[in-house]
């Protein structure tokens, strides 16, 4: 696809260099749905991020993009991650110091590392680094000289990295390890920031500061769709379409109150995503690698510092040393959540794919969210809709490797865990992206009114009115369901529509079809008759559009 293309990338690819799990193309979006090309190591959703970072340099990322040159020039890019790994069992992490005789084999360094995908939670890590650091000098464990000489130098580090100008090192393992060896390069003291500290709760803490952004973030963009389906609802309002059960038409609804039906599912993926909240913002910081920590650390003031609190501004912090380590609930949590937003959207997504095509022509969705065709040039597809049906499958099968990840795992920490990070940051990438190109793709949607009363307009549609008539005159619901059913059979036979029948015709079924049975089969009045709550009913829709334009302003 050309660069003009406000679509340039879809789906994802994997890329393997010497073995290594290099990374992953994602589809992102800016909030006004316009897709960008972007790869998961640049920052802020920007490519400028990508500079020489490690696994991606620019050219190749530039290479890639424009798809002119084959996946060997590709892997030339990586050529300073096999140099660094062939070094590894030369050099000593400083999680080997002193216990080991020998650096990490190369191929043991391949398959070991996280930072190619860890890099994301730099933010995080300097975040918690600079509390965790704070609390030692409170409790004498830093003098002030050394507090101030960290809190610059992790400000710096962050600084760099945002800048790209920070150089990862595969040798390092992961975030933690590098940004804690770059700081104690610069300032003697950060030899100190590790202590009471362990990775296992440090990563723990990084997870949920890093999700808790992502959750607030989603939120948002899930009002932003909903607010985009009113929209489209409101200056609809007056739109009728047939309602369907088994794909098959049903009884007539207000186009308006279909869309409302995917605010209320989104309300309640909303509400969930809040209420996660509260089991995620738990600080987990002192539990160590499993046991805790001999040092009196202070545990509530680093709550404190990160926002750990409950909204009576009281700390949280976890109660066991072993589950706070091991728990990822929280992430399988918003995974669960995620996967739930991802099956609503591919709900909506199937009926614009519907309402879009030849045979239904309800709505037609702008050249800018749809594709052609490479052989029939009249072809016009809803691309964007179908992807979006389509990562629902994505989603969940990350929610089921999260959950198949966890359920053999013995207490309490484990290095399965770090394969916990690439199906949670995917999962926030493509839920996220998800939602923002569904509410753009929606707010440049026209409805095609006149196909869609035509399609309303068949009479069919209200013969559960004409059983409910019957009933008012004193029958029976189901003798009521079944002489209606005879009068549809009937009006077949004669090659009729429904409210065509003479009065001798439907008397011929029931007595008391009179003649002014017949006016059940004014359409607006049908909708007007509709007053229970939650009905598609003229004044129903009415009262919800404005209830939820209320409530989301």
């Amino acid at each position: 696809m050309g660069n003009n293309n406000p679509l340039k990338t879809s789906g994802a690819f994997e890329m393997l260099a010497a073995g290594a799990g290099v990374g992953r193309d994602m589809l992102a979006a800016d909030r006004t749905g316009k897709l960008e090309f972007t790869h998961q190591f640049g920052l802020n959703n920007s490519t400028r991020a990508l500079g020489p970072q490690i696994f991606f340099l620019g050219q190749a990322v530039r290479r890639l993009h424009d798809e002119t040159d084959s996946a060997r020039d590709f892997l030339r890019g990586f050529s300073h991650i096999r140099r660094d790994l062939k070094r590894m069992h030369k050099s000593f992490p400083v999680s080997r110091s002193g216990r080991f005789a020998h650096g990490l084999a190369a191929e043991a360094g391949q398959f070991t590392e996280s930072i190619s995908f860890d890099w994301r939670l730099w933010k995080q890590d300097v975040l918690g680094s600079k509390a965790h650091a704070t609390m030692l000098q409170k409790i004498g464990l830093l003098t002030r000289s050394e507090l101030r000489a960290i809190l610059a130098a992790l400000a710096a580090i962050a600084k760099d990295i945002e800048a790209s100008k920070f150089r990862w090192r595969v040798e390092l393992e992961d975030v933690h390890m590098n940004i804690e060896a770059e700081l104690t390069r610069r300032v003697p003291a950060g030899a100190k920031l590790h202590t009471g500290r362990s990775r296992n709760d440090q990563v723990a803490l990084d997870m949920r500061l890093w999700l808790r952004d992502e959750t607030t973030a989603l939120v948002t963009e899930v009002r932003s769709l909903q607010r985009a389906l009113v929209r489209l609802g409101e200056s609809n309002r007056d739109v009728v379409i047939p309602g369907y059960t088994h794909l098959q038409r049903a009884q007539p609804i207000y186009f308006a109150h279909h869309l409302l039906a995917y605010v209320e599912m989104l309300a309640r993926d909303q509400q969930r995503l809040q209420e996660s909240v509260a089991r995620l913002n738990v600080c987990p910081l002192g539990s160590g690698a499993l046991a805790g920590s001999t040092l009196p650390l202070q545990r509530e003031l680093v709550a404190e510092l990160l926002g750990f609190v409950d909204p009576r501004g009281r700390p949280q912090v976890t109660q066991n040393s072993m589950d706070a380590v091991s728990d990822r609930d929280f992430a399988v949590e918003f995974c669960s959540i995620a996967s739930l937003i991802a099956v609503h959207l591919s709900r909506l997504a199937e009926d614009l794919v519907l309402w879009a095509s030849s045979e239904f022509n309800f709505v037609q969705i702008a050249d800018a969210y749809a594709t052609g065709s490479s052989l029939m040039p009249q072809k016009k597809n809803p691309d964007v809709a179908e992807l979006v049906r389509a990562k629902s499958a994505r989603v969940i099968g990350n929610l089921v490797a999260l959950l198949t990840l966890l359920k053999g795992l013995p207490m309490s920490y484990n290095r399965d865990l770090q394969e916990d990070k690439q199906p949670l940051f995917d999962t926030a990438d493509t839920v996220r992206a998800t939602v923002r190109i569904s509410a753009a793709m929606l707010e440049n949607t026209k409805v095609n009114r006149q196909a869609c009363w035509v399609a309303a307009s068949d009479p069919a549609l209200l013969a559960t009115d004409l059983a409910d008539y019957l009933v008012c005159q004193g029958l029976p619901f189901r003798q009521a369901h079944r002489a209606v059913g005879t009068l549809v059979a009937l009006a077949e036979r004669l090659g009729k529509q429904l409210n065509r029948l003479t009065p001798a015709e439907l008397q011929s079924v029931e007595k008391k079809l009179t003649a002014d049975a017949l006016s059940v089969f004014d359409l607006n009045k049908a909708l007007a008759r509709r007053k229970l709550i939650g009905a598609p009913g003229t004044g129903e829709v009415k009262k919800q559009l404005a209830r939820w334009r209320k409530r989301l302003d």
